[in-house]
C-alpha cells in the first residue's frame, strides 16, 4: 500500500478548505465586531505606565492602547484584532479614534504625558491628520505631551512619508518613538533621516533576558545604537524584577510591563486628581 504524507487531504481539487473557511470566517467576525465597536463608539483607551528605571516609582509617562467592546460589552484588546484590522480602512478609523481619545485626555489633564500608537498609513488619512491638527490649533503646547510611536515595519515601509511627517510635527514639540526596536528591519543609516526621540525594545528580548546570555548581548547592543544616535531607550515587557535589574544596569532609562502595572482602563492619575481636590 502506498504510503500518504501527512499532511495530504482527500479535498477534491477546486472545493474549499475546511480550515481556509473557518480562518476566513473568523476574520469576518472579527471584523464585523470592531466594525460595530466604531460604528457606536464602543472604544476607550487602556493606559499603561512607563516608569523611570531610577526610580521606578515614578511615572514617566503612559501608553494608551485602543480597545473595543462587543455586543456583549465585553472589551476586547487589540492584540484579538489589530492583525485582521490594520491593512483595513478600518484600522485607519480606529487609529483616529486612539488618536482623538489620546489627545483628549492631554488636553484635560496638563501633569500627564502619553503615547499612542500609529501607522505610517494614518500619515495620509486625512481624518487622521484632522483630529491631529485640531487639537494643536486648540491647544498650543498640547504637542509637547505627547509621544507617537510607529513600529519599525511600519516606518520602513514608507520611510519618505514617515521622516516629512516627523520633520512637520517637528515645529509642534512632538516626540516620536520607535516601537519593536529591534524586531524590524530597520537600516542603521536611516536613523540619521528619522526624527525618533526615543526607541522601544521590542518584548521578545526583554522577557527572561537575566537569564538569556544571546539576548544579553541582542539588548546591549540595541542600547549601544540607540545612544549612539542620542535616543532615549525604553524596554518592553518587564515582568520579572531580575530581568528590569539586568536593564537598568546596561542603561535603559524607562522600563514598561507587567511588573509595574498592566494597562487599566482607568485613568491612574484619577486617584491623584482626586486626592488634590481633596486636599
Amino acid at each position: 500500500m502506498k504510503k500518504r504524507h501527512f499532511w495530504k487531504t482527500d479535498i477534491p481539487e477546486g472545493a474549499e478548505n475546511p480550515l481556509s473557511a473557518a480562518v476566513v470566517a473568523r476574520d469576518r467576525n472579527v471584523v464585523d465586531m470592531v466594525a460595530e465597536a466604531v460604528k457606536h463608539d464602543q472604544t476607550l483607551l487602556a493606559y499603561q505606565p512607563i516608569v523611570q528605571s531610577h526610580a521606578t516609582d515614578m511615572i514617566a509617562f503612559y501608553e494608551g492602547y485602543i480597545r473595543v467592546m462587543d455586543a456583549t460589552g465585553r472589551i476586547i484588546p487589540a492584540r484579538e484584532f489589530m492583525s485582521v484590522i490594520e491593512e483595513r480602512e478600518l484600522g485607519r478609523k480606529l487609529d483616529c479614534l486612539a488618536l482623538e481619545q489620546s489627545l483628549r485626555v492631554l488636553q484635560r489633564n496638563p501633569n500627564v504625558r502619553m503615547s499612542v500608537n500609529m501607522s505610517a498609513r494614518s500619515i495620509g488619512y486625512s481624518q487622521w491628520n484632522k483630529v491631529l491638527e485640531r487639537f494643536l490649533e486648540n491647544s498650543e503646547f498640547l504637542g509637547e505631551r505627547l509621544v507617537l510611536e510607529i513600529s519599525e515595519a511600519s516606518a520602513m515601509a514608507a520611510p519618505e512619508l514617515v521622516i516629512d511627517f516627523m520633520d512637520q510635527m517637528q515645529q509642534h514639540g512632538i516626540a516620536f518613538a520607535l516601537d519593536n526596536f529591534g524586531a524590524g528591519t530597520t537600516a542603521i543609516g536611516h536613523f540619521r533621516e528619522f526624527f525618533f526621540d526615543a526607541v522601544k525594545i521590542d518584548g521578545q528580548f526583554v522577557r527572561g533576558v537575566h537569564a538569556n546570555h544571546d539576548n544579553q548581548a541582542v539588548i546591549r547592543a540595541l542600547i549601544a545604537i540607540a545612544k549612539q544616535f542620542d535616543m532615549f531607550i525604553v524596554a518592553e515587557s518587564v515582568e520579572r524584577q531580575e530581568d528590569a535589574e539586568f536593564l537598568i544596569e546596561a542603561g535603559a532609562d524607562c522600563l514598561q510591563g507587567f511588573l509595574y502595572g498592566a494597562p487599566t482602563i482607568t485613568p491612574p492619575w484619577q486617584a491623584e486628581n482626586d486626592a488634590r481636590a481633596r486636599a
